[in-house]
């Protein structure tokens, strides 16, 4: 079995935090794991639970034991196949439904099915609709001996106090350049040569995504770097004038509504960076946002990421990401100065 801890040592705080709580009876019924997309946030909570289910983990008698690769129990997580872990994500609402944790709740009072306990997994913890979110709090404010729940929130969005408080909360750190970069390498060298991206791509989806190698790996092998280019320079030319709204906001379409929300957030949390000195994320639109934040307070960076959080919400209801796209880039346009503006 892979050792998680090695092969992504940026997880291997929160992997001891576990294995010792394990091993010492102490271990929370309900895990909020916080991290970036792309860090590596589900791949530890099914490793979590391998050692949950495991017949006979390695190591128990100290702080840190593993599951044994071998038993029925990691034979059916290999497999991917195991009854007693269950795995509750966004749906094509891209929101964790009421009927979701319902059936959650009615796993957790269940017995077993071959395991001597059980698993749920809620990906994203963060996008629970509000009934959701209600019905999840119950299932929390009742904890059984035999179940572990693992939520998985990402950063920035916002989980209910409620929910927080009644879970152990643990962050996964994005990993430095020289980490990723070495398990990006080793994941594509487990590709078939004519699938590898270049070294080019790869470098660039890595800066895209800030570190977070299993979101690079995504850029880098998918068809997201040629989208994200059409989308930037559209982006560019209309806040120079050069073409209209309606021709800006097309190349968004091919990138789905959560993408071009992505990228306009990250944009603006660059432009943010660039306001208070520091360095941005998306070295391609650097000159762009030194520009803009040379012209502008730093408090309208932040008010352009309350709008893409507003459009996160309206997203829900399947707002056309073309429709999302011209607002927000209506929005950038005020940024610029009126005597570069044209009609």
């Amino acid at each position: 079995m892979i050792d998680i801890a090695q092969d992504m040592p940026w997880l291997e705080r929160a992997w001891a935090t576990v294995q010792h709580g394990l091993a010492q009876d102490r271990l929370a019924h309900a895990l909020l794991v916080v991290g970036e997309r792309g860090v590596g946030k589900r791949l530890w909570a099914e490793t979590v639970a391998g050692l949950l289910l495991c017949d006979r983990p390695s190591g128990m008698d100290g702080n840190a034991p593993v599951a044994c690769g071998q038993c029925r129990q990691c034979q059916l997580m290999a497999a991917g196949s195991h009854p007693d872990v269950r795995v509750y994500a966004p749906e094509k609402s891209r929101m964790v439904k009421v009927d979701q944790i319902r059936a959650l709740s009615s796993f957790a009072v269940a017995s077993p099915q071959v395991a001597h306990r059980k698993v749920a997994i809620v990906d994203r913890a963060d996008q629970l609709n509000i009934n959701a979110a209600n019905a999840l709090l119950k299932t929390l404010e009742e904890p059984l001996a035999d179940v572990t729940l693992l939520l998985l929130q990402e950063s920035g969005r916002p989980v209910l106090p409620t929910i927080r408080s009644r879970c152990q909360t643990m962050t996964i750190p994005l990993p430095n350049a020289d980490d990723a970069g070495k398990w990006l390498a080793a994941r594509v060298a487990e590709l078939e040569p004519s699938a590898r991206p270049s070294a080019e791509d790869l470098a660039k989806g890595l800066m895209l995504a800030g570190n977070a190698p299993r979101l690079a790996l995504e850029f880098a092998t998918g068809g997201f770097l040629a989208q994200r280019d059409q989308a930037f320079e559209a982006f560019r030319q209309f806040m120079k004038g050069q073409i209209t709204v309606g021709d800006a906001s097309r190349p968004f379409k091919a990138l789905g509504l959560d993408a071009t929300l992505w990228l306009f957030e990250n944009w603006a949390a660059d432009l943010a960076r660039c306001c208070a000195g520091g360095e941005v994320q998306d070295a391609e639109a650097g000159d762009m946002l030194a520009y803009l934040a040379r012209s502008n307070p730093p408090w309208q960076a932040h008010l352009l990421l309350e709008r893409v959080r507003e459009s996160r919400s309206a997203g829900v209801y399947n707002v056309s990401p073309e429709l999302e796209a011209s607002q927000l880039l209506l929005a950038w346009r005020e940024l610029m100065p009126r005597k570069r503006q044209t009609t």
